[in-house]
């Protein structure tokens, strides 16, 4: 029992901090590189090449998700993991990656097919599948390190990665590549950070492929693997209806929008698995515990999540206006949508992390199955009204109606109730509300695209730290000890 356990609390307690804070620092600074890449990239090369490289990430996804196979979940699900279930893990990885490698390179063909009959999506996918080879190299590695909460080089290789693969795809742009410089620009970043994660890790796989460890492990991944399968096969669809439907160039626009929404909701999506997943599983047997930790991470995922997110969508036209003038105007709309969205999506996803770090693995796939149906309803209410902004809308309403699901499963496998949740996120939903209405009564200012985005971030961070400060929300005060690195005794 933690408790009894002075001594061992302490330490994953500090463990738990130290997490959060590289996670932290791997995101903001990732994604800070991230943006100023995509500024430029954006700024350089036509919504058409934008295009052709997210019909191929529409393949690549699911690339990815096969590889992985939901292993690298388990790995971190498990309470004793050994060097035969890393050593498994990685072949299998390994030999899966490839295989999908050889079978989508002889498919080129037919993907081209698809997205319009564009034959130059044909060498730009044998080139683009490489990806997911690289980072299967690194499934291990990353795990490993996420499992003994040990995630400072994690960090340091995915900034390092970011710089080198972003200074070769703008200097690729600059010189008129196109979508071949995105392409080299994700091959580059896979590379350097599988390569960095190797030099550094010290770890080598010591063993072949155990039958045992695969069976333990299988249990758990089968679980992640058909959830996470069901998961990108209706967040891609979206991106598979455009591009084949329609044109593209509306790919293109879609993509932009769903890329820097997704700055934001994958980024917090990230930071939180990868920072509480572990702690969760360690107190997974204490029930009093679970449901402590439960309540801090509720709170401690609103207050950032929510004027982040909402944030980012009530600022929206000033912000494609300050870095893309009026180039992307018709991924704006897109875009405040899908971060509206992205908040139900982070909230979804850490529900789905409490029933995982609990062994309801099976529960994740209902959760997919559940999201899914209501994705497809709302396809087949939108697609034939020939709008790519009544698409995205269809795709929040599939979103409200899953959280809605969704929460009222986790309260009966958590014993948490749904009021316990509302209690726990609604003072942030209030006053992130409030911030948004200044937000906007600020934007109707006459103010340049520059000058009006630093008003209202400025004049809603304000609102909104002001609020908590008057609330006394100890989010608040363990937020401005996290940052001065005294991250006190919150976890």
């Amino acid at each position: 029992m933690i408790e009894s356990q002075p001594s061992s609390s302490s330490e994953l307690k500090r463990k738990t901090a130290g997490t959060l804070k590289w996670n932290t620092v791997d995101r903001i600074a990732s994604q800070v590189l991230y943006g100023v890449v995509g500024i430029v990239l954006a700024n350089v090369i036509s919504q058409e090449d934008f295009g052709l490289v997210g019909a191929l990430l529409v393949f690549q996804a699911f690339a990815i998700i096969f590889a992985d196979s939901g292993f690298g979940a388990a790995l971190l699900r498990q309470k004793h993991t050994t060097e035969k279930d890393y050593s498994t893990v990685f072949w299998f990885n390994l030999i899966v990656s490839v295989a999908i490698y050889f079978i989508l390179w002889f498919c080129a063909p037919l993907i081209a097919d698809i997205f319009q009959k564009d034959s130059r999506l044909i060498p730009l996918s044998k080139i683009m599948f490489i990806t997911f080879v690289l980072n299967a190299l690194a499934i291990v590695q990353t795990n490993r390190l996420m499992k003994m909460m040990d995630v400072k080089m994690i960090a340091v290789s995915n900034i390092i990665a970011q710089i080198v693969g972003g200074g070769l795809g703008i200097g690729l742009a600059l010189y008129g590549w196109g979508a071949w410089a995105l392409v080299w620009q994700s091959v580059c970043l896979a590379a350097v950070k599988t390569g960095i994660l190797w030099a550094t890790g010290k770890w080598i796989p010591k063993h072949w492929i155990s039958k045992e460890s695969f069976r333990n492990i299988w249990r758990i991944g089968l679980s992640v693997f058909s959830s996470s399968m069901l998961n990108t096969l209706f967040l891609t669809v979206y991106s598979f209806v455009i591009g084949a439907f329609y044109s593209l160039r509306s790919l293109g626009v879609y993509t932009q929008a769903d890329k820097w929404s997704k700055m934001g909701s994958a980024s917090l999506s990230q930071i939180f698995t990868a920072s509480f997943i572990p702690l969760l599983a360690k107190v997974q047997d204490n029930h009093e515990d679970f449901k402590r930790y439960m309540q801090r991470i509720n709170r401690f995922t609103a207050f950032l999540t929510f004027p982040i997110l909402a944030g980012l969508a009530v600022t929206g036209e000033a912000l494609f206006h300050t870095f893309f003038g009026n180039k992307w105007d018709s991924a704006i709309p897109l875009f405040q949508i899908l971060c509206v969205r992205g908040i139900l999506v982070v909230l979804i996803s850490l529900f789905g992390n409490y029933m995982l770090a609990l062994g309801y693995g099976k529960r994740l796939f209902s959760i997919e199955l559940i999201k899914d149906v209501a994705i497809v309803v709302a396809i087949l209410s939108t697609v034939w009204f020939n709008s790519v902004e009544l698409l995205v809308w269809g795709q929040l309403w599939a979103s409200i109606a899953t959280f809605i699901i969704v929460i009222l499963m986790t309260s009966r496998a958590t014993g948490y109730s749904v009021s316990e949740f509302i209690n726990d996120f609604l003072l942030f939903a209030g006053i992130t509300i409030l911030m948004c209405v200044a937000c906007w009564l600020l934007s109707k200012l006459w103010l340049t695209p520059v000058v009006s985005l630093l008003v209202q971030v400025c004049g809603g961070a304000i609102i909104f730290l002001c609020c908590m400060k008057i609330r006394k929300a100890p989010e608040y005060s363990e937020a401005l000890s996290f940052i001065f690195g005294r991250f006190k005794k919150y976890f």
